[in-house]
């Protein structure tokens, strides 16, 4: 039975990218890292039930020897339910890149797509 899926993101420096989620989107929290100082090789961070790794390049090549990774990673969109987008919004604009801003899409969810420090796309949704 499956029970939950954590997207594993595939970043050049884990701890630049812990520091991000944490200091500008502002609710996300390291749970685990390896090591816990220094160099992070991963880490685990959680915003109350979305829960995102992170492992470096070089540590997902040596755990897993057949990852064919090209340069820049993989792309990928991370899609975050959540409330009050408007409130999150004007508390993180001014330290974001916005992609789309909060819209109304054809199916009626208020969406707001911005890019993280690695590139990566976020799309925040109000239902």
């Amino acid at each position: 039975m499956l029970k939950k899926m954590t997207p594993n993101l595939i970043v050049k420096d884990v701890k630049s990218t812990v520091d991000w989620y944490q200091n500008v989107l502002g609710c996300f929290e390291v749970v685990l890292t390896d090591p816990e100082s220094g160099k992070y090789d991963w880490a685990m961070m959680a915003c109350e039930d979305v829960e995102i790794m992170f492992q470096s390049k070089d540590s997902i090549r040596e755990s897993i020897k057949e990852f064919d990774l090209p340069e820049r990673g993989c792309n990928a969109v991370m899609y975050i339910e959540m409330e009050y987008l408007d409130e999150f919004r004007e508390r993180i604009k001014d330290r974001i890149e916005i992609v789309k801003d909060i819209h109304k899409t054809p199916y009626g969810i208020l969406e707001l797509a911005i890019r993280d420090c690695n590139g990566f796309i976020l799309v925040f949704a109000e239902w």
